[in-house]
């Protein structure tokens, strides 16, 4: 009975994680307090890969006038996680 309770206690506990927060892209400051949240939802090492993401979005449209709207818009509804697999897929490290 105890290793049943136990096992109970961590199925109740992984059910109560936090969701990763999805980023707005809405306007320029639900952008920035969403990728502020959501880069803490990142462990230390794959920040860096969701800052330099977020700094190359433009790079992807040459001729985009302005880079943070590019950036609004191909974030937008991601995940920090979702950032950091489409750096990578960009070959961004």
């Amino acid at each position: 009975m105890r290793f049943g309770g136990l096992v109970l206690l961590a199925v109740l506990a992984a059910a109560c994680g936090k969701a990763p927060t999805v980023i707005d892209g809405s306007s320029p400051s639900a952008f920035a307090k969403s990728t502020e949240k959501a880069r803490r939802d990142l462990p230390i090492d794959e920040r860096l890969v969701f800052d330099a993401a977020l700094r190359s979005v433009g790079g992807r449209r040459y001729g985009d006038k302005d880079p943070d709207a590019a950036a609004r818009e191909a974030y937008n509804g991601m995940t920090a996680a979702d950032v950091v697999a489409d750096a990578r897929a960009r070959g961004i490290e």
